[in-house]
């Protein structure tokens, strides 16, 4: 049995190689992951508020803002104002964003299903199983920080932000 040690540093080892192949990836695109990310929440739903935006991406407005600014200036988001409240304003992914996504999605999409294609269907399996359990315990750890801070004026979570 693998040692809690030596999971966590597989897991970072492998979060550096999946880390630089986005870098890589996102550089060739000219985009920042932040970017990256806020098209991405675009790309999957649509036109959305600022507010709403910042929640998906888990950044504050003020980020979001700045990073929609940036997208507006590539031509890849557009700010809309709401026809039935003009004091809400959406941000939306563009036509060339879109043409770009094409060409992101297909280009990581063949770099990652290589990487599973070198893998028998066990090895995949299991990898799928491991980091399902990985992301349901970081999921209830998440949900028990997050009851913890609601209950206490701090905390002494992992996050740094508290007590």
């Amino acid at each position: 049995m693998e040692s809690q040690n030596d999971i966590l540093m597989m897991y970072l080892r492998v979060s550096q190689h999946l880390s630089r192949l986005f870098r890589c990836h996102l550089e060739k695109l000219q985009l920042t992951f932040p970017q990256a990310l806020v098209l991405n929440v675009l790309g999957q739903e649509g036109p959305l508020p600022i507010s709403v935006l910042a929640e998906r991406t888990g950044s504050a407005n003020s980020t979001v803002s700045g990073i929609v600014d940036r997208l507006e200036r590539l031509g890849l988001a557009q700010r809309e104002r709401s026809g039935r409240d003009r004091r809400v304003v959406y941000v939306a992914a563009t036509e060339k964003y879109l043409l770009l996504r094409g060409q992101a999605d297909a280009d990581i999409w063949d770099y990652f299903s290589s990487i599973l294609d070198s893998m028998d269907g066990g090895e995949r399996r299991m990898v799928a199983e491991a980091l399902l359990c990985l992301d349901q315990a970081l999921l209830k750890k998440e949900s028990e920080h997050a009851g913890t801070e609601a209950g206490e004026a701090g905390c002494s979570g992992p996050c740094g932000k508290h007590g």
